[in-house]
């Protein structure tokens, strides 16, 4: 199985990669698969159950409006943010929904989308049934779904067949783990992001994956310049006020004044970088998918930092880092997951943290050894981190989060980069505890908000 940089970094919608971007994927594949299977003309109602993580937070989460987003045809790539505020109202007015805009069907959101809050599918904490009815209320076709992190969506019929069909396009330099990735360096001369590379145009040409990845980057600015021109109180009922906005005044009134130029001004604009794209995530905003929604502020913020603070910086510079980051991000997806639902917090802020290190060791004029050193330091102070957003909302604590591992990465990276590579905690063994550690984590911490700060900020 190959993962493709694009597969890690794509274009979607806030709050959460699993929860939003996921679920209307999915209902977008239910809807083909409709399609494919000459049922569309017969379908007059459609039912969608959520289970696991998605039924305990899915309202906070934006599970609700996602699927029905899917059922008419959105796709996250391309969607309007706005419409996920109208499409329910809508829905609930005409008791009626378009499937894939060409079929009106009987649908009320309030009972066809039912919210599972304590049981799960076998196959994912995040696991979604879809069942097609037709004008006799007679079921059609059921498909069953998994949210499996990253808006990664895995699918198969209800009475059986394959989990997920990996892709198995051959490329030059295969590799599933950390050493083997040094051992491909060691061996070949190349670079972290140039093996990463190899294997990409396999898929298309490199100039192609050039630009894609500078659009990839042209996004996250475009979040980052949102998030810092818009203030006022986050949707949810938390009140949460948005920060970015004042912050970036602040900083822009004492680079006009000049004066005595702070030491740690550079971890103030990773701060707000964090926290303009994390605000923007929680409001619905478009944003880049890295590796998560909930941790998408982190490698947005390094790589803001690159191009600020670092000299020499340039586009070539950001698709070395982005190809590094995956190849990272490829490791961690392998060998454990990205998902807070399956690992708790480590598997989203935890593996971006990695990415985001791994990535600017790079450009700093690391070695392969010295970014699988910073990749690790990113995991091995992450470990543990539950997952327990209060309200169901990517708000509190994920919000504030992104900004101190996006410091975190950066500490990282820097202290690889200053050291030989020699560590005595591999790439390899922090993954696989981060793993373990997933396995063992309560279920109330891993993104249910039954645990944790989800019920100790409520009762104070």
């Amino acid at each position: 199985m190959t993962i493709s940089v694009f597969d890690l970094f794509s274009v979607g919608i806030g709050p959460s990669s699993s929860h939003t971007v996921g679920p209307m994927r999915a209902a977008g594949r239910f809807v083909r698969s409709l399609t494919k299977a000459g049922l569309l003309d017969r379908v007059a109602r459609v039912r969608m159950e959520l289970f696991g993580s998605l039924g305990a937070t899915g309202h906070g989460h934006g599970s609700v409006p996602a699927v029905v987003l899917g059922l008419l045809g959105h796709q996250p790539e391309t969607v309007d943010p706005s419409l996920a505020g109208t499409v329910l109202r809508d829905c609930r007015a005409t008791h009626s929904l378009d499937l894939a805009g060409r079929r009106t069907i009987a649908f009320d959101p309030d009972l066809d989308v039912i919210l599972h809050r304590r049981r799960q599918l076998p196959g994912h904490s995040n696991g979604m049934l879809f069942t097609a009815l037709d004008s006799a209320s007679i079921e059609l076709t059921t498909r069953e779904y998994y949210s499996i992190g990253g808006g990664f969506v895995l699918g198969e019929d209800a009475a059986g067949g394959p989990l997920g069909v990996p892709d198995a396009t051959p490329v030059p330099y295969p590799f599933r783990s950390g050493d083997e990735l040094l051992s491909l360096c060691a061996d070949t001369g190349l670079a972290i992001w140039q093996i990463m590379l190899a294997n990409e145009v396999v898929r298309r040409p490199i100039e192609q994956v050039r630009r894609e990845l500078l659009d990839i980057w042209a996004v996250m600015q475009g979040c980052v310049e949102n998030g810092c021109a818009t203030d006022g109180v986050l949707p949810g009922g938390l009140r949460v006020r948005r920060r970015a906005a004042a912050l970036r005044g602040t900083l822009d009134q004492e680079a006009a004044a000049g004066g005595t130029v702070d030491p740690l001004l550079a971890m103030e604009w990773i701060t707000l970088w964090a926290l303009a794209v994390n605000e923007e995530n929680a409001a619905g905003g478009r944003i880049v998918t890295a590796p998560t929604n909930g941790a998408a502020g982190i490698i947005p913020a390094v790589l803001h930092y690159y191009t600020r603070f670092v000299p020499g910086a340039d586009d070539d510079g950001v698709v070395r880092f982005l190809l590094t980051a995956a190849a990272i991000g490829l490791l961690i997806k392998l060998n454990a997951s990205i998902s807070g639902a399956e690992v708790g917090c480590p598997g989203e802020v935890g593996s971006a943290c990695a990415m985001a290190a791994g990535g600017l060791a790079e450009v700093l004029g690391g070695t392969a050894r010295q970014v699988e050193n910073a990749a690790e330091i990113g995991i091995e102070h992450n470990l543990g981190l539950t997952c327990d957003p209060v309200g169901g909302l990517v708000q509190i604590p994920c919000i504030e989060r992104n900004a101190v591992a996006s410091v975190k990465a950066v500490t990282a990276a820097r202290m690889s980069v200053r050291g030989d590579g020699a560590h005595h905690v591999s790439l390899d063994k922090a993954i696989r505890t981060l793993r373990e550690t997933g396995k063992d984590m309560s279920v109330k911490y891993k993104e249910t908000s039954r645990g944790g700060l989800a019920l100790t900020v409520v009762e104070c």
